[in-house]
């Protein structure tokens, strides 16, 4: 379905052509919503220099030739040579009522990339803690948003399942039983587990002796071992499962993708780049320098794919993971969503991949940098022990803070569906909270505010949709039969008609930028043009019947974008509240 940016984008290109010739027909036009009208075009400027031409001739040369009478209005050339496209209440009442019929409310389908998300990461054996809200709040709101553009998106969770801590942890874990209470702290309280096994480690010698025996044992590949581990592993799932129901993201354990996967290619991939003269060894360790990463007094940064002691760390299993993401899982694009402090170490990476061929000029890997959750202390977010915040115990305060205000304002409602409206409200708001500013930046984590019922937070954009069910309820109506067509009789329902034709553009560009803050920007946007519409164009008792036919079409579409809108966010939208 074609919206009002593609659509003049496509008049502008061919009023160009037509214009200065044909070689101008695959310019690129500024076009974008303006306060001036409703949108645009800032084409005669970057032109004027290469035409050799004042920017308003040029403007004027275009405006000749451009063919918009069945789109604009009104078109007039501003400043130093903008043009301002205003479009018709007949065009946008037509391509309202194109969106209200469409099943996907105007969002076309992409061509079609393979792309892996690397996201949330948690460890075995270890809790989940604040930090994990964004990588995994943001990786799962893009794999819906990607999904739902037409992309083959696979998730790719990066969990920390190897490595010397799990020679402590099985050791412990065979000492304790597996049927004993303290083996149940993996399904319910890991840190309590993995805290009992450091203190073994670090009061026993003998154990410690174990432990790392039973390290050599687990790299070695022994049965019994390895038997043990997936014993860790498995039971880590379920606690990972448990937090992931609760946060109402996407990921299963098909998508579980940790360091394990990637043990077998770690060697081959240091006598590779060590053959290739790519690494050298530096000091003991297998080290890659590349040009133009340096550190204090210009020394070269390296990055450690071998340590002295014959061990591998990160970078080499990064190296791994995206030889195999391109190799066999034939990506077009990879996206990290990881912290913002990883993105040296991230670059560093792709250079390194780069160079060794396994990372091909046609296949793109995005950092998506996340930044830090703060408390109103304004230093990451913390427990009063200093301990990281578990996110568990972030989500059920939400979650009980959320019921405190349904049994208030909705005390006549059976527990029941108290329950599963705080549940649906608390998790919102705590992810629209996040998600709602820029994946990158820093936020101050305030329960006050993202549970307000005013604002850009997800109580206002779901008490928006709730809002407009209540039109329906009220009038016994049923959504899906509002079809319209639409009519523009006032202001407030242009604003709102015109604001529903951007659903399509702001969905391509979350899944172009990867920035799914412009989504919460669009759909705040289009719940208060919903609440100007609402106190100013009175749907049920509209005095004409096709005045009420259309207004009820705008309240059926306004609801499918906010509940559409919010599910690619990945939350819930509450029948009432």
């Amino acid at each position: 379905m074609a919206d009002p940016q593609s659509v003049l984008t496509q008049r502008v290109q061919s009023a160009l052509s037509a214009a200065f010739g044909p070689e101008f027909a695959d310019e690129d036009p500024v076009i974008r919503p303006s306060q001036f009208a409703d949108y645009q075009a800032n084409v005669a400027l970057p032109l004027a220099k290469r035409l050799g031409r004042k920017p308003r001739d040029i403007a004027a040369a275009i405006v000749e030739h451009l063919d918009v009478a069945d789109v604009c209005g009104e078109v007039e050339i501003s400043g130093p040579g903008f043009l301002n496209l205003t479009l018709s209440d007949a065009w946008i009442a037509e391509r309202a009522s194109a969106v209200r019929s469409d099943p996907r409310s105007g969002v076309a389908t992409q061509s079609p990339q393979v792309i892996p998300i690397d996201y949330s990461a948690p460890n075995v054996a270890k809790e989940m803690h604040v930090a994990h809200l964004r990588t995994t709040v943001v990786g799962d709101a893009l794999a819906r948003t990607l999904e739902f553009l037409g992309h083959r998106v696979i998730r790719q969770n990066h969990i920390g399942d190897w490595g010397t801590p799990f020679g402590m942890l099985i050791e412990y874990l065979l000492q304790v039983g597996a049927d004993s209470a303290e083996a149940e702290f993996l399904t319910t309280d890991p840190n309590a587990f993995y805290q009992a096994a450091r203190a073994e480690f670090d009061s026993r010698e003998d154990f410690a002796a174990r432990a790392r025996q039973r390290v050599v044992l687990l790299q070695g590949g022994d049965e019994e071992t390895l038997r043990i581990w997936r014993e860790l592993v498995d039971r880590s799932k379920v606690y990972f499962n448990t937090v992931y129901a609760k946060l109402g993201v996407t990921l299963t354990d098909d998508d579980l993708a940790g360091e394990s996967k990637y043990n077998d290619m770690l060697g081959p991939i240091c006598d590779e780049l060590e053959d290739r003269g790519i690494a050298m060894v530096s000091e003991g360790a297998l080290c890659v320098f590349l040009d133009g990463y340096t550190g204090r007094e210009g020394k070269p940064v390296p990055l450690i794919i071998r340590k002295s002691d014959g061990g591998y760390g990160y970078a080499t299993t990064d190296l791994a993971t995206i030889k195999y993401r391109v190799e066999n899982l034939k990506a077009d694009r990879v996206v990290y969503v990881i912290g913002a402090p990883q993105s040296l170490h991230l670059r560093m990476v792709f250079d390194t991949a780069r160079a060794a061929g396994w990372l091909p000029p046609d296949v793109t890997p995005i950092h998506v940098q996340i930044g830090n959750v703060l408390g109103d202390d304004g230093k990451i977010m913390r427990t009063r022990r200093g301990q990281p915040l578990r996110l568990t115990a972030l989500l059920d305060e939400a979650v009980q803070r959320a019921a405190g205000v349904v049994a208030t304002t909705r005390p006549h409602l059976d527990a029941e569906t108290r329950d599963r409206i705080a549940a649906d409200v608390g998790v919102g708001a705590v992810k629209y909270a996040d998600l709602s500013v820029s994946h990158d930046s820093e936020y101050v984590f305030d329960f006050d505010r993202m549970l307000a019922l005013t604002g850009n937070t997800g109580p206002y954009l779901q008490y928006a949709a709730v809002r407009v069910r209540s039109i329906f309820r009220k009038g016994e109506l049923k959504p899906e039969d509002a079809t319209g067509p639409v009519t523009i009789t006032e202001p407030a329902e242009r604003a709102l008609a015109l604001k529903l034709l951007e659903f399509g553009p702001t969905v391509r560009q979350v899944g172009d930028t990867l920035e799914p803050h412009r989504l919460c920007a669009y759909l705040f946007d289009l719940a208060t043009a919903f609440s100007t519409f609402f106190e100013e164009c009175p749907v049920l008792k509209a005095g004409d019947d096709t005045v009420r036919a259309s207004r009820l079409a705008l309240s059926a579409a306004t609801l499918d974008v906010l509940v559409r809108g919010l599910d690619l966010l990945g939350v819930n939208t509450p029948e009432q509240m």
